[in-house]
């Protein structure tokens, strides 16, 4: 399937340019655009000696910075208003940058607009980050042994801007974009899919609705040319097709009713496109838990097709691909019981799918900070599948309540509340017992505690490294 010509690099050159936030996205954007000649202030709430390391990495560049927070004198002669990844849209320099007709972007944007190559975006409320290291992995297995290469990033891994001036014509990027950085996206890429749409970040889109439209822009920009991979086993995501201007293909369980799609059938992974009905790989050759993981597995081969990788490349980005880190990362098994990371489960629905994915017994650590979502599914699930119920951080006391109030016939033998994840861990080794399955799929973001996801699991592997 072809794609549409390489785009023009912006002019820069003398624009003054507001970065918000001084994080790995804001450090990137500041970098590139004051290498492509622009004049570039970055502020951030914190205090100038919070920020000594990020400020580091932009040394010798001639960036302007202000701290302890965002005044409106920001905005004087600025002709652009640029957002990291935690600043929300509608903090009230970015509603007064509006006012004055000030253009607001962000670094994927920008990096959309200048990239040579072709773009996979990946975006959706639950599986991103393993169907894009997935999709990658078939890509370097397409072009091993040749002058082609594959670059993975977005809202995983570093950004991507840093990477801007290696990139060739030739090459593959397959991006990562969550709902902050598509709320203010103008351009799409190439191929674009919606994995899923489920309650996410109510906390900061306030409404479903919302929410669903920040990720629908993924889809806005794309041409007649361009394709759209969407799952459609998920109705929000599926009703979507109806904003395909190009191509779509779908992904499923079972094998789609009408058009091209990745399914399964037969015990395999089969790929629909036009006339062609081809396998990719048995289903038993994927190593990941849940069947969340294996739907995760079908839309990365959805991807591959749409970008024009072979099967041959698709099987074997799947084999021994054994997940990403504090993604049902197995730990350890301590005295019988075997740890599990699953940090990123920052929703109640998440930590649904991870504990779905075991039949063992199970003993569960769940909390953090609730983003206003229901937990009604979650309380039961615990009565039908969890034998100890462990909570901690902000939320433990609305999750315990939503377990409480939740019927069920088994329900779990225990249910105790921490502070904080280590104490909770402690308890989790005192009551696991031999072939138990100890899951850390908390259903709250980790900001009560933690800076992110990743160092909450980071610090829970630590912990249970040492039990």
């Amino acid at each position: 399937m072809g794609f549409r010509g390489v785009r023009l690099r912006s002019e820069w050159k003398g624009k003054r340019v507001v970065v918000l936030g001084l994080a790995r996205q804001g450090v990137a954007l500041a970098r590139y655009l004051s290498e492509q000649g622009a004049d570039v202030v970055v502020s951030d709430i914190q205090p100038a000696q919070a920020l000594i390391e990020a400020r580091h990495k932009l040394s010798g560049l001639p960036v302007e910075y202000v701290f302890d927070g965002h005044p409106p004198a920001l905005l004087e002669r600025a002709d652009l208003l640029c957002l990291s990844g935690g600043v929300p849209a509608d903090l009230p320099l970015a509603l007064q940058a509006r006012e004055r007709g000030i253009a607001l972007s962000n670094d994927s944007q920008i990096f959309l607009e200048a990239c040579p190559a072709p773009v996979i975006g990946i975006t959706g409320s639950a599986g991103k980050t393993t169907t894009t290291a997935l999709v990658g992995r078939m890509a370097a297995a397409q072009f091993e042994g040749i002058d082609r290469h594959v670059w993975v990033g977005g809202n995983i891994g570093r950004p991507l801007l840093a990477d801007l001036s290696a990139i060739g014509t030739e090459d593959l990027v397959v991006m990562e974009l969550s709902s902050f950085q598509l709320e203010l996206m103008t351009a799409s890429p190439q191929v674009a899919a919606i994995l899923n749409l489920t309650p996410n970040h109510l906390d900061r889109h306030r409404t479903m609705e919302v929410y669903i439209a920040c990720k629908a822009r993924i889809l806005a920009y794309q041409t007649e040319e361009d394709v759209a991979v969407l799952g459609c086993e998920d109705p929000d995501a599926w009703a979507l097709r109806e904003m395909a201007v190009g191509k779509v293909i779908s992904f499923s369980r079972s094998a789609p009713d009408e058009g091209d799609g990745a399914y399964i059938a037969q015990g395999a992974i089969r790929l629909r496109i036009g006339a062609d009905d081809m396998v990719v790989c048995p289903v038993e050759a994927v190593e990941l838990r849940g069947e969340h993981n294996l739907l995760n597995v079908i839309a990365a081969c959805a991807l591959a097709a749409a970008a024009g990788l072979s099967t041959d490349a698709m099987a074997e980005g799947i084999r021994g691909f054994r997940g990403v880190e504090h993604r049902l990362e197995f730990v350890r098994r301590v005295q019988g019981a075997d740890w599990y990371n699953d940090s990123i489960a920052t929703t109640p629905e998440r930590a649904v799918a991870a504990m779905q994915s075991f039949d063992e017994p199970l003993v569960l650590l769940a909390g953090g900070r609730d983003k206003d979502l229901p937990w009604g599914e979650f309380a039961a699930i615990v009565h039908q599948r969890v034998d100890h119920l462990i909570l901690f951080g902000e939320a433990a006391e609305k999750i315990a309540q939503a377990v409480e109030n939740a019927s069920g016939e088994q329900g779990p033998l225990s249910i105790d509340i921490f502070a904080g994840l280590e104490t909770a861990v402690q308890q989790a080794a005192r009551v696991a017992e031999p072939g138990d399955v100890v899951l850390l799929a908390p259903g709250g973001t980790s900001f009560d505690e933690f800076k992110d996801f990743a160092e909450r699991g980071e610090r829970y592997r630590t912990m249970v490294e040492v039990l």
